[in-house]
């Protein structure tokens, strides 16, 4: 999921390298899912090393010494409701065939459905978040940004973004970084900041 009014997280991945390839471009915020999301139409990179003018230069860096070939994306929309899109990657350069796109997008509207229905009973069910059940939540995000918000007496925005900062010059995700944050290892006023 990648926008309002569903928030930006992960809803699941089918191994660690599709959850790296998602959060990367969630915590980036540049890739083809963000890409498919906004145009509401499939984005494919068939083959990473021959992009002429990359349009992610940030996740492609990010992905170089991962086994990433190709990566495709397709939009996740109800009617007018844009809710997200569907990443998908390749260890190896390759075309998607007209039957995989045809596939790919009819399997992309069932799950816009079901996404939309889990997040509907999400969110009515907040009240009773364990944590650890929502294995891609970005919650721990906000209690980081409210955090740093109060550590730097910054805005939530510019919080957000020393987060992201942070966690890129590092070479760690946000969550990570986040995460270190709520456990309080990592204090962003600090003069010697270290995770």
């Amino acid at each position: 999921m990648l926008g309002a009014p569903f928030g930006i997280e992960t809803v699941c991945a089918t191994n660690p390298q599709a959850a790296r390839v998602d959060e990367l471009q969630i915590d980036l915020g540049e890739g083809p899912s963000w890409d498919a999301y906004t145009r509401r139409s499939p984005v494919f990179a068939p083959n990473l090393t021959e992009l002429s003018a990359p349009a992610w230069p940030m996740l492609l860096a990010a992905l170089s010494a991962d086994a990433v070939g190709a990566l495709y994306a397709f939009p996740l929309a109800v009617g007018s409701l844009e809710i997200g899109a569907i990443g998908m990657y390749s260890e190896v350069p390759g075309e998607l065939t007209p039957a995989q796109v045809s596939d790919a997008l009819a399997l992309a509207d069932l799950a816009a459905v079901q996404v939309l229905k889990r997040a509907m009973t999400s969110h009515e069910l907040d009240a009773q978040f364990v944590p650890g059940e929502k294995e891609y939540s970005r919650r721990v995000e906000h209690q980081a940004t409210g955090m740093v918000l109060a550590q730097l007496n910054v805005s939530a925005a510019d919080a957000h973004v020393i987060i992201r900062a942070h966690a890129y010059a590092h070479d760690r995700s946000v969550r990570e970084t986040a995460n270190a944050i709520v456990e309080r290892r990592l204090d962003l006023s600090s003069p010697n900041v270290e995770i």
